[in-house]
């Protein structure tokens, strides 16, 4: 029997994780990634509880992970002389165990170049679905046919505007934007380590924290930034954090040079479908939210389940969208609500010394920590039977 044919757009997390799953379900999968190469580096993600673990397991991935994780990064927050006004830990920002994203992108990419066809420095341009399979048209391939496409391309999704409409109607700007600097020269430490962050009201400024090396948020009115001016984007930060105190000004002053750098709006996916007709969609391009700390969790079981679903359905794809999103629609509701935000960056003094308030208190801490292990199981995994099994 010929082997059914999926494109997923999109080589981070969410991608290759469901590439993995359906090329073990006898798929053909073609992976597309506008990147030249895998992206190195970059921020750290991070997994927790017993449902995160036992994908990672059933994956045979979860020694490399914890191989590769990076050290617990407690951020001391500090006022402008460096003292210490409290303590976020990091059992709470780096889960169970935290990995750069490049790094598991690789330990995804290995476990899947074998059976995988991968497609770099390339988009998809257009999609026609036939009803019976999507017609592609790339932007410097040739054009293919597939029986279905997955959008696993992030929160600015270019498959999700081309099969759902556009961006503005699915995604919700959170009042707040936030810079990276430096994120690919993180060091991997398998020792605990400290951070440093600093707020001044709608305003917050990190330094060797648990996501990135120094990562800026700020309130904002939303600003239309283009994604691709670098040079508009530092000036728009410079200009968010003019005469902001503690070690932000030496901060700023390297930005001009900095060789890895990254602004964007935070926002919310916010959809009541992730399917329509043989296109789906995946990860942050169906259930991101900025720096809301459940993405890289969402992406796996999303791939687990969507896979092993299309393997169940016997070819029934609206029976196997409609499973998919039977179990992610609920799984993915903290995605639909949280904003970090106003928790990074509070809007006054007061609301910073009541965020502060609460990391100084074993009682508050544990609840959070106790909400977050509850949100990232609230899921009852089903088991797949799997075509093409790992050797071992």
């Amino acid at each position: 029997m010929t082997s059914r044919t999926a494109l997923i757009s999109g080589a981070s997390i969410a991608g290759p994780a469901l590439a993995y799953w359906l090329s073990r379900h006898g798929w053909r999968v073609t992976v597309v990634e506008r990147a030249p190469a895998l992206r190195p580096g970059g921020q750290a993600v991070d997994f927790k509880g017993e449902t995160h673990r036992t994908v990672l397991e059933r994956m045979g991935i979860l020694d490399e992970v914890i191989r590769r994780q990076t050290g617990k990064t407690d951020m001391l927050i500090v006022d402008e002389h460096d003292r210490t006004l409290a303590t976020i830990p990091g059992e709470l920002t780096g889960g169970d165990v935290e990995i750069l994203r490049g790094d598991l992108a690789e330990v995804l990419y290995e476990h899947t170049a074998d059976s995988v066809e991968y497609v770099f420095g390339d988009r998809i341009a257009a999609l026609a679905d036939t009803g019976d399979s999507v017609d592609v048209t790339f932007e410097h391939g040739a054009p293919r046919r597939f029986d279905i496409v997955i959008g696993a391309d992030g929160i600015h999704s270019a498959v999700r505007r081309l099969a759902f409409g556009e961006e503005s109607e699915f995604v919700r700007f959170l009042g707040h934007y936030y810079a990276v600097i430096g994120g690919n020269d993180r060091v991997v430490r398998s020792d605990r380590a400290t951070g440093y962050m600093y707020n001044e009201p709608g305003r917050m400024a990190s330094i060797d924290g648990p996501k990135a090396a120094s990562m800026f948020v700020f309130a904002s009115d939303e600003r239309g930034l283009d994604r691709a001016d670098v040079e508009t984007q530092k000036k728009a930060l410079a200009e968010a954090f003019s005469g902001v105190g503690w070690r932000v000004p030496e901060y700023l002053d390297s930005i001009s040079s900095a060789p890895d750098f990254y602004l964007d709006s935070m926002g919310r996916v916010e959809m009541d479908h992730y399917t329509k007709g043989r296109v789906a969609l995946i990860g942050d391009a169906a259930y991101g939210n900025t720096l809301g700390g459940f993405g890289s969790g969402l992406a796996i079981v999303g791939a687990y389940v969507l896979a092993g679903e299309l393997a169940e359905s016997d070819g029934d794809v609206g029976k196997a969208f409609a499973r998919y999103e039977e179990q992610m629609i609920p799984y993915a509701k903290i995605a639909r609500k949280a904003n970090a935000g106003p928790y990074l960056a509070p809007p006054s003094q007061r609301r910073i010394r009541m965020r502060n308030w609460m990391f100084r208190h074993s009682l508050p801490l544990r609840l959070i920590m106790r909400i977050t292990d509850k949100f990232a199981t609230d899921i009852e995994l089903r088991e797949y039977a799997v075509r093409n099994p790992v050797e071992s």
